[in-house]
């Protein structure tokens, strides 16, 4: 868990850019939009039935996003398969077919506090392609506040909404080398 804390507060710093979270002393809210050059279907499609094919294993807990999947369908699971146990990340709670997904839950170490979350996907046609649209927005009560953690969320879920986009743009999550 530790770990996993840590990775996510130093993913805003690896990001290289100032993170922009909404913070209140309740909560937050995070939001990325990306222009995804392939039609909404194929960014769905990627989006719910290949999460295992782009999620970045660091983000994770096995360490391998092989192990995540999600369930297509109203109160399906965002989940993760362990060696001896398993981890719900989120829950879906709506499914607009190639417009929107939303899921509700706490990621990663905001489980061990007293939150609730709901992350929504929205997909819109554009000319060349698909506006995909990530908010998650987060509030209960943290220990400490969201001052901290509200920057390290932003950066993990910018990186896996990139990591969506070049999925399905190339095939591969992986940024090209510099």
């Amino acid at each position: 868990m530790q770990r996993l804390l840590a990775i996510f507060l130093l993913a805003c710093v690896g990001a290289g850019s100032a993170c922009a979270a909404d913070v209140s002393p309740n909560g937050f809210v995070v939001r990325h939009e990306r222009i995804v050059a392939a039609p909404a279907a194929a960014v769905y499609d990627s989006l719910l039935g290949q999460v295992g094919s782009w999620w970045n294993p660091q983000h994770s807990y096995s360490g391998d996003s092989r192990n995540l999947s999600i369930e297509p369908r109203a109160g399906g699971c965002f989940c993760e398969r362990l060696p001896n146990g398993g981890v719900e990340h989120l829950r879906v709670v709506m499914l607009r077919p190639n417009q929107m997904i939303r899921l509700t839950g706490a990621l990663g170490p905001l489980q061990a506090s007293a939150l609730s979350g709901v992350m929504t996907w929205r997909l819109s046609p554009v000319e060349g392609g698909t506006k995909l649209e990530l908010v998650y927005s987060v509030g209960g009560f943290m220990p400490g506040g969201f001052e901290g953690i509200a920057p390290a969320v932003e950066g993990v879920l910018g990186e896996q909404i990139d990591r969506l986009k070049r999925f399905v743009e190339t095939g591969s999550p992986a940024a090209a080398a510099k």
